[in-house]
């Protein structure tokens, strides 16, 4: 952790304060509330940040996987204070020229044929309106999604989330879940990625034989499973559930929420596949969360259905000025700084070579995997077994990570290595250092 206090006590006062707040009055989410975190976060810029006093951090979790343009951009900053100053909110159902100039940008790079966008607050809720979209355009009501996935935690969205967070909430109707290919942990006997990806499709299929295909709207996937592993589907997965999908007259809804938006080194992920959905949901990266928001990207014959028909569905804040002002200024410096280009090349170049480098050194990383700025360090006990490294070893790893100022993003036992992408090389190298060191000496004795 570096150490850049300058202000003394007064600044140690404030974290302290923002501690005492936290315990007494803040409920978090996806936590016990007995144990919270102490770690304070005050300020940033790029892929760093610091609290009160000064000591800083590199972000290798980008928050959660959605700050890709990094800390404090100025021209993003400079965009909403100018927005502030004009409007700083309208209802969703007037027309406003910064809502209209955000959607614009975002289609242009979307696939042809779509042309409309339905902004809302955020992934979760960006799922929950395609899944509609999907039952009202087809008639039809059943949603197909894969147990390694995570879609959001709304009604509908987190019933399609394949992962333990679905169970205890499970009250939305009509989904059904399959699994997906997941190579090193094949379900499937798979050997190969030709042997996965036929397998993963040719179960696919009977899942869909099994439920009735005139019964089922839409197949909602994670284009790149993101908290669920950073799974990059093999050679012709997507292509197999798109002529799938076609075959049954079922809709395929690609959920960008993580991957998109330069993540991958691409706009979208599945840039380059030869695929073409028919909604694509997303969030996080379109304006890397400065304010609140999210949207669905409608293909233009969903989008017609709506045209003399009311689309029951709407939020307060769809479309909220400040939130479409942070897209226009996120998006044009993504394109003039060449940022996703360069999350592409720091991934094929830096990234990528430098974890394969630490696999060589640890026998504890059974895998790595990724691209762009999305990498996932997959850790055993056993290697020949590929036993996960167990919970409380996770936790050591975790804790020392942060003591060495990096903030990691740790789920199940795996490190997703998932930088914004304005990451230079230099802390790429910085980072590689201490995920070198906290292997070493926190997971002594394991095994």
């Amino acid at each position: 952790m570096t150490d850049t206090n300058t202000g003394g006590g007064l600044t140690d006062g404030l974290d302290e304060l923002a501690r005492e707040l936290d315990r007494e009055h803040v409920f978090h989410s996806w936590s016990a509330q007995a144990n919270p975190s102490t770690l304070v976060i005050a300020s940033g810029r790029g892929s760093r940040v610091w609290d009160h006093a000064g000591h800083e951090y590199l972000d290798f979790s980008s928050q959660l996987v959605n700050v890709n343009i990094g800390h404090q951009h100025p021209s993003v900053v400079q965009a909403i204070r100018e927005q502030a100053e004009l409007l700083t909110t309208i209802a969703p159902s007037t027309v406003n020229l910064a809502r209209g100039e955000a959607a614009k940008r975002i289609v242009g790079h979307a696939p042809s044929g779509f042309r409309k966008v339905f902004f809302t607050n955020g992934g979760a809720d960006a799922n929950e309106n395609a899944i509609r979209m999907a039952r009202l355009h087809t008639g039809r009501d059943k949603v197909l999604s894969t147990y390694r996935s995570y879609h959001g935690n709304t009604g509908a969205a987190i019933v399609s989330t394949g992962d333990w967070r679905r169970i205890p909430n499970e009250f939305a109707r009509g989904h059904v879940h399959f699994f997906g290919p997941y190579l090193y942990r094949s379900e499937f006997w798979a050997t190969t990625p030709e042997q996965e990806s036929e397998r993963a499709l040719q179960h696919l299929r009977r899942v869909i034989e099994a439920e009735g295909p005139s019964s089922i709207a839409a197949v909602l996937l994670e284009t790149i499973p993101g908290t669920a592993g950073i799974l990059m589907p093999p050679p012709g997965y997507l292509a197999g559930v798109r002529e799938l999908c076609d075959r049954h007259g079922i809709l395929l809804i690609l959920d960008e929420v993580m991957a998109g938006f330069g993540r991958t080194g691409r706009w979208f992920a599945f840039d380059g596949s030869g695929v073409r959905p028919d909604l694509i949901t997303f969030a996080k990266g379109v304006n890397s969360g400065y304010v609140p928001v999210g949207g669905v990207i409608i293909s233009d014959p969903i989008a017609a259905t709506f045209d003399d028909r009311v689309f029951p569905g709407g939020l307060t804040y769809s479309g909220h000025p400040l939130a479409m002002a942070s897209i226009v200024a996120a998006l044009d410096a993504m394109e003039s700084e060449g940022i996703v280009e360069n999350a592409r090349d720091i991934g094929a170049t830096v990234i990528g070579p430098a974890l394969a480098e630490l696999a060589e050194r640890h026998a504890a990383i059974g895998e790595v995997r990724g691209e762009g700025v999305f990498w996932a360090i997959e850790l055993v006990a056993d290697p020949a077994t590929r036993e996960p490294l167990p919970a409380a070893a996770m936790g050591r790893l975790k804790s020392a990570l942060v003591e060495r100022g990096l903030l990691p993003f740790v789920q199940d036992n795996r490190i997703h290595v998932v930088p914004p992408c304005v990451v230079t090389a230099d802390e790429v190298a910085d980072a590689m250092a201490i995920y070198d060191d906290v292997l070493r000496t926190a997971l002594e004795g394991e095994g």
